[in-house]
């Protein structure tokens, strides 16, 4: 009963508290970049590679830290996903709930900034990382402007105050989207028609479905769904196609590397190097 009343007080104070501030050069990370010889390999490839929640096979999903072993490969885009706290300040996470990914509890949207602000989001990844926080939208996007393009998978958001924001950091050229319901997209896309959104899509008719219904600008599918004819139609209607991994595997991303695709989701991006390095003339060192 007690945890009961405890969360109807924070659904019916949800709006009640102010955020808590944050000073942008203190929250942001100093470290040197240092980009590795895969950054080369990567400029010649034909495919853009999206890391799924950044490097998350080296450093805590959705973290800074990801973000810089990412960048540090040479990777295109870094993707992230975006909830927001019960005060209003929109965060990078995956899931609904804080548990796993961090030392807080509870569902994010009805935990304040000041509660998450002070959360470890590394430590559960390796003792190494245990400083890292949950990285709020706004200064995450600010700090890795320049420094790579950005996925937002929004699970939870104020559309009007992230499409301003996107506005006012001058990323519409650096950014795509996707929402995991209908009714976000609609909305979206009435907000913001020029910014670049991706729909999934397996075949043909819903690449067109997706063109007429929201003027979607990249379509993600399984590699196997990338045939001539969907290649085709994408092409005719100016839409970029992803591959999705979903096995992360040695003989999916040889299939990727085949495909027409002109990006690829996955989440082991050293192996995919090693993969492509397997296949060109230069060889260069791979991390581990």
């Amino acid at each position: 009963m007690r945890n009961l009343l405890y969360w109807l007080l924070l659904i019916v104070g949800g709006g009640a508290c102010s955020p808590s501030p944050v000073n942008y050069e203190e929250y942001v990370p100093d470290t040197t970049i240092e980009r590795q010889p895969t950054a080369a390999l990567l400029e010649e490839h034909p495919i853009e590679v999206v890391v799924h929640r950044g490097a998350n096979h080296l450093a805590p999903e959705n973290t800074f830290a990801a973000a810089i072993k990412a960048i540090e490969l040479g990777v295109d885009y870094v993707e992230i996903d975006v909830h927001r706290s019960r005060d209003g300040v929109h965060y990078i996470l995956h899931d609904l709930t804080l548990g796993r990914t961090t030392d807080g509890w509870g569902p994010i949207r009805f935990r304040s900034s000041r509660y998450i602000d002070q959360l470890d989001a590394g430590g559960w990844f390796d003792e190494e990382y245990a400083d890292e926080r949950v990285p709020r939208l706004e200064e995450y996007l600010r700090w890795i402007k320049g420094k790579s393009n950005v996925y937002l998978d929004v699970k939870m958001a104020n559309l009007a105050e992230v499409v301003k924001l996107v506005r006012d950091l001058d990323m519409s050229e650096e950014t795509f989207f996707w929402f995991w319901s209908d009714s976000m997209l609609k909305e979206f896309r009435a907000l913001a028609l020029e910014l670049n959104i991706k729909v999934n899509a397996a075949s043909p008719e819903e690449v067109k479905e997706a063109k007429d219904a929201y003027d979607a600008n990249i379509i993600e599918c399984d590699v196997k769904d990338i045939t001539p004819e969907m290649v085709r139609v994408c092409d005719s209607l100016g839409v970029r196609i992803m591959a999705y991994a979903t096995t992360n595997t040695r003989e999916e991303f040889e299939a990727v590397i085949r495909s027409e695709a002109d990006l690829v989701n996955l989440d082991k991006p050293s192996l995919y190097l090693e993969v492509l390095n397997s296949k060109t003339e230069a060889s260069v060192s791979l991390p581990q």
